[in-house]
């Protein structure tokens, strides 16, 4: 998914310096932004205050959508840089198309990763055929500075592993949780699940203390660690925890995303993550002539153009302002 914002600003992020290295409670609101013609998105990375959780650098939000008289969600090709995407549904399909060749429908579930190394373009959208509704999440993982420049690549996983208690189901979506381990592919240590909870349930979740976490709200009441979660909304959880205390009021789904803070600053502009200017100043105008990230085929439509950089220098900072 891309950030389609036409006012892009550079998110300056990463570093040990603003890591909270002790279990805090630090609510995130999002921020609310179009995406196409139908979508919008709850954006909570990067968010005024917090830039990163281990290597997530981006969470969007979207959904419950009712789509059944709309196009839903229709993302144009775009170009990605130096992350990982990761496709994340509740409810719906999304169609996939990227330059390497790749074209698969993304259901409830499924995990849709793709690896952008040095450089890929693609785009995104609701079959011409839909369900009702459209509910979900789009992430992106930073990839370390020694796997950047990797090959470009798309990975589809249908089936996941689970971690099970009672009244919860834990599907590992990427690196692992509690001995599960997902089959795509990570370059540092993290973890991302999805978690289905019934109502009544009163669980708690192992964690890694060496690990900073955030909590994502996609449906239902939930208390976090004793904080009242809706949904849409994040709570960041810091450092320093064994375990995180779960109750639920209805029937309810989080995303848990934690990982080893990221040690590296980096430079985030529009749909590229880089280490200096110049890395995005190339980026750019690699998209806009047309070379490097190759061409989406079958797509019914123009490309996105690339907002114009901001005029003051973009210099990687931290993860926090």
């Amino acid at each position: 998914m891309s950030n389609l914002d036409r006012a892009a600003v550079p998110s300056v992020c990463g570093g040990r310096g603003f890591v909270v290295a002790e279990p805090v409670r630090e609510l995130l609101s999002p921020r609310r932004v179009r995406l196409g013609e139908s979508t919008e998105v709850r954006r909570l990375l990067p968010n005024l205050g917090r830039r990163m959780v281990g290597a997530w650098a981006f969470v969007d939000h979207y959904g419950p959508d009712d789509i059944a008289d709309e196009p839903g969600m229709q993302v144009p090709p775009h170009p990605h840089m130096g992350l990982q995407t990761v496709s994340w549904l509740h409810e719906g399909e999304v169609l996939h198309r990227d330059s390497t060749g790749s074209l698969q429908t993304i259901r409830p579930r499924e995990l849709g990763l793709m690896t952008s190394g040095r450089a890929i373009s693609h785009s995104e959208e609701s079959p011409a055929s839909h369900a009702r509704f459209l509910h979900g999440a789009q992430l992106w993982v930073a990839l370390p500075d020694a796997h950047r420049h990797t090959d470009p690549r798309f990975e589809h996983h249908a089936a996941l592993p689970t971690a099970t208690a009672p009244g919860l189901t834990a599907t590992v979506v990427l690196g692992s949780l509690d001995g599960s381990v997902s089959p795509g592919t990570t370059y540092t240590p993290l973890v991302g699940a999805d978690l289905s909870l019934s109502d009544g349930a009163d669980v708690r979740i192992p964690l890694e203390p060496d690990f900073e976490y955030a909590v994502l709200s996609m449906s239902g009441e939930t208390h976090v660690d004793g904080v009242p979660l809706l949904p849409g909304s994040m709570l960041y959880l810091g450092c320093g925890r064994t375990e995180l205390p779960l109750r639920a009021e209805s029937d309810a789904g989080l995303m848990l995303l934690g990982g080893e803070p990221f040690e590296e600053e980096l430079v985030m502009w529009w749909n590229f993550i880089g280490r200096t200017q110049d890395d995005i100043t190339q980026a750019r105008e690699d998209w806009m002539s047309g070379s490097r990230f190759g061409d989406v085929k079958g797509y019914d439509g123009g490309r996105l153009d690339a907002p114009e950089l901001p005029p003051v220098p973009l210099k990687p900072r931290g993860r926090v302002h």
